[in-house]
């Protein structure tokens, strides 16, 4: 075995023992610590990503090289490994362009439990990316619920306790239909490891044994996991969870945890119940409607907020609508434009959130629309990221958002019985889109006079500034080189297969 293919094992253990490691130190070093790993991840996954590029197959690591049923396996391929790579580029910059706020936003005495969190939150992402057995990845999809209610409730305002409160209490009626859902699919196979599963699968669904317990088991994982994602109407929890969380925390929320079950849920229709199997059960269907509600829904709960950050906590609503509309197509153009989406959605609304902070700063620390007139003149920097992310949301051609409207509507073409309602929706949609993220740009750089409320802070200033332009060339990236990004992604799905 080439060394190269220990890098999943390594970098998940890296970042568990880098949250291990975090209590004894102080607050500065643990913040080096998280840094250091994040990056020397980030690396690992570049490397792996390459080789399998080169050698063009996915592989089976066996975790103390004991077979199944007793052994526990991670399979990496290319989709996993862009995946990985992806979540600490995000990550990484998501924490830089927090940086200046988390001293003011979280107790100095609780720093080093931050830099925890975080470092347990991406093992748990790694190890759903990477993972081949279900059990290890219903552990970790805990230990990301558990990470992300830490990361909510940090700040400790009223408002932020009360967003734990709720968003852990939709976790686990997620998780708790999640977990019913693998006990049944346990029972019904009796394998742990993905590949065996699938063969048992498709064995039921030949036979047409056990056809109900079977549908049953598809729709309680399906549901559970778009639960944990906010898919509407199970989206209750997600704007306060957003909205009232630190600037890091609400960029990493929004960018990556819910993306994490999202690419979870792929894994498991490609590699337990297959395509086919998944296709037949109908219940894309569900997931297609529930996509479509969340595209319109989500953008006029935007429009009607008054709360910049609460308005883009609201558009996540919309776009994880898109993503579940891809899924509910049910074909291969669809789900590609669904993996594009998740990388596309998680470069802009990081964007988003870290562009927004600093224009609340400009005002005065006011969130409302009226006080951040003119703001895009302050905070000249912040004001240039923020139309940046509007556009790309909104689909203008060169950036990311352009490319995800794209493909779904390619998708849509290639499939005649949903072909009307989706690009009605999609049309609709992004209409909704222009008008409240159109709107902010306009507010952001309406001139006000001579009035200044506030100056952009000077410490950190040049990370945050790094980050936004950071967050601005991946977009610009994902938005003129997305063939070969696209490539990948369906290379990684027939390597899934």
């Amino acid at each position: 075995m080439d060394l190269v293919q220990n890098f999943p094992f390594f970098s998940i253990m890296l970042s568990m023992f880098s949250g291990i490691v975090s209590p004894v130190l102080p607050p500065a070093a643990a913040k080096w610590v998280n840094r250091a790993a994040v990056t020397v991840i980030g690396a690992l996954s570049l490397v792996l990503l390459l080789y399998l590029l080169g050698t063009g197959e996915s592989y089976v690591f066996m975790m103390g090289h004991f077979p199944a049923p007793w052994g526990n396996e991670i399979r990496a391929g290319v989709l996993e490994a862009g995946m990985a790579l992806f979540f600490c580029i995000i990550m990484l910059l998501s924490l830089l362009g927090g940086n200046h706020k988390l001293l003011t936003e979280v107790a100095g005495e609780k720093q080093s439990l931050y830099y925890i969190l975080v470092n347990l939150l991406l093992s748990s992402l790694l190890a759903l990316v990477y993972t081949n057995d279900i059990f290890t990845a219903y552990v970790f999809v805990e230990i990301n619920t558990i990470t992300a209610c830490g990361l909510i409730m940090i700040r400790e305002t009223g408002r932020t306790i009360e967003a734990a409160v709720r968003y852990m209490i939709m976790s686990l009626l997620g998780s708790g239909m999640l977990l019913l859902g693998l006990c049944i699919l346990y029972d019904l196979t009796g394998h742990l490891l993905m590949s065996n599963m699938r063969e048992q699968v498709a064995i039921l669904a030949q036979s047409g044994e056990y056809h109900m317990p079977l549908l049953v088991t598809i729709a309680l994982i399906s549901v559970g996991l778009s639960i944990k994602s906010a898919l509407f109407p199970f989206h209750a929890w997600l704007p306060d969870a957003y909205g009232y969380s630190t600037v890091s925390s609400a960029a990493i929320l929004s960018s990556l945890v819910s993306k994490g079950y999202i690419f979870l849920l792929i894994k498991l229709i490609y590699r337990v119940f297959g395509f086919q199997v998944f296709h037949d059960s109908k219940i894309v269907n569900v997931l297609f409607l529930f996509g479509l509600m969340g595209m319109i829904f989500g953008s006029l709960s935007a429009i009607w907020e008054n709360d910049i950050r609460r308005m883009i906590a609201f558009s996540s609503v919309a776009q994880i609508g898109y993503i579940f509309m891809g899924i509910g197509m049910g074909t291969q153009a669809a789900m590609t434009a669904s993996l594009f989406h998740v990388m596309s959605h998680a470069a802009t609304k990081s964007l988003l959130f870290i562009s927004a902070a600093g224009l609340t700063d400009a005002s005065g620390g006011s969130k409302k629309f009226a006080d951040l007139t003119g703001a895009g003149y302050r905070d000249v920097e912040a004001g240039i990221a923020f139309t940046v992310g509007a556009l790309s949301m909104v689909g203008l051609p060169l950036f990311s958002g352009f490319i995800s409207k794209l493909l779904f509507a390619q998708a849509a073409v290639q499939n005649t019985g949903k072909l009307l309602p989706a690009l009605i929706v999609l049309g609709i949609s992004t209409v909704l889109n222009a008008i409240y993220f159109m709107k902010t740009v306009i507010r952001i750089y309406t001139p006000v006079g001579d009035e200044v409320r506030s100056r952009p802070a000077s410490g950190g200033r040049a990370l945050y500034v790094a980050a936004l332009m950071g967050f601005i060339v991946l977009n610009l990236l994902l938005g003129v080189n997305s063939q070969p990004i696209v490539d990948m992604i369906g290379q990684g799905l027939g390597m899934f297969a």
